[in-house]
């Protein structure tokens, strides 16, 4: 991507941040949001996991097909990078590569726990802020990003 791309990039992921915020967010807000991304998966025939949490307390997850245990781990690794910076795991990685370097280079975090990669969005609450993070895992990371996204835009709508 040239750095215009990553620009307008940075943009449009901001932008997306700020417009899908929830209202309220519940045990069943969850459910139906999760079961909501492995219905567009299932139809897809996408490899995903999916996970979604508030706080600290995991309130979904499904494995497709086609996903292995390291799609747990890039998941754990890319909840840490939303719940540390606030923002996306794919924001934060762009950011990084708007300013010409890497998230490793920037931030000197071990990237056994961190993983600045599209997935993982937060969820955040109207007056209140990030509450948690829902996360896909399986496709390369833009695609991650854009099917988590589509799932939310929906749910909120």
């Amino acid at each position: 991507m040239s750095t215009d791309d990553i620009a307008g990039t940075v943009a449009h992921v901001e932008q997306q941040e700020h417009d899908l915020v929830f209202s309220t967010f519940t045990h069943d807000d969850a459910w139906r949001l999760g079961c909501l991304l492995v219905e567009l998966a299932q139809e897809r025939d996408l490899p995903v996991t999916v996970d979604i949490r508030r706080g600290t307390q995991q309130l979904f997850h499904a494995a497709r097909p086609g996903t292995t245990p390291d799609n747990d781990s890039w998941i754990e690794r890319k909840v840490r990078v939303v719940e540390r910076f606030g923002a996306s795991s794919y924001l934060v990685g762009l950011r990084a590569a708007a300013k010409g370097t890497t998230f490793a280079a920037q931030h000197d975090l071990p990237l056994q726990q961190f993983a600045a990669h599209g997935g993982a969005f937060p969820v955040r609450v109207r007056d209140v802020g990030i509450v948690g993070v829902v996360t896909v895992s399986g496709l390369p990371q833009a695609d991650d990003h854009a099917l988590v996204v589509e799932a939310v835009a929906a749910h909120l709508a």
